[in-house]
């Protein structure tokens, strides 16, 4: 009797051990959430990495617009200048030139603009992707140290894989975006432009 008595403490200590001490005397568990904290630590960095990236492409896409405005100011400018001081008639004859040469100019920067804004949405989805799965891989590294050995290995990483191998992204019906309303505005202000090209060389 007092040899069962002196046995059940170890027993019942042993069950209740922290899931952590769990972990670190059991080899695959313990390899396990070494491998799970170094892929989270990997999937932070390379989120962080995305981030920065699209703040690179925004700070370009502003770039665009500042130079597309000021171009076609200064251009304006100095059109309305050399029309003062040439003559109305052959400035007329010759603002095809000034002409194609800001329709050319816009084209360029609308589309510069149009490939940085796709390059920016694209960025945006892998950023979603791999936040997604930091947050599949957070749920598992916690489940694995709050369970302990309890944790079914085969069972949570075969469910891991399949949530990363299933995951259909969701195909959106394309509508009119941001994007492209300001397409339509800069082809808009071209337009305007190539006017206003007209009516200072030819009034």
């Amino acid at each position: 009797m007092a040899s069962d008595q002196s046995t059940n403490p170890p027993i019942m200590e042993s069950k209740t051990r922290h899931p952590l001490h769990q972990i670190a005397d059991t080899p695959t568990h313990k390899l396990l959430l070494k491998q799970w904290l170094k892929e989270e630590e990997l999937i932070l960095s390379r989120v962080s990495h995305k981030e920065s990236q699209i703040d690179s492409v925004r700070r370009e896409i502003t770039q665009l617009y500042i130079f597309f405005f000021l171009f076609h100011s200064i251009s304006l400018l100095l059109l309305f200048h050399a029309s003062a001081s040439a003559g109305a008639s052959s400035a007329c004859k010759r603002s095809w030139i000034p002409s194609l040469c800001a329709l050319l100019s816009s084209l360029g920067i609308i589309w510069a603009v149009r490939y940085k804004s796709e390059v920016e949405a694209h960025l945006e989805k892998l950023l979603e992707r791999e936040k997604e799965d930091a947050k599949l891989l957070r749920k598992c590294v916690e489940e694995l140290k709050k369970k302990g050995v309890e944790f079914d290995l085969l069972k949570e990483v075969d469910a891991l894989r399949r949530a990363k191998s299933l995951r259909v992204e969701s195909k959106v019906v394309r509508k009119w975006s941001a994007r492209d309303f300001v397409t339509l505005f800069f082809f808009s202000v071209s337009c305007l432009v190539l006017a206003m090209i007209r009516l200072i060389l030819c009034d």
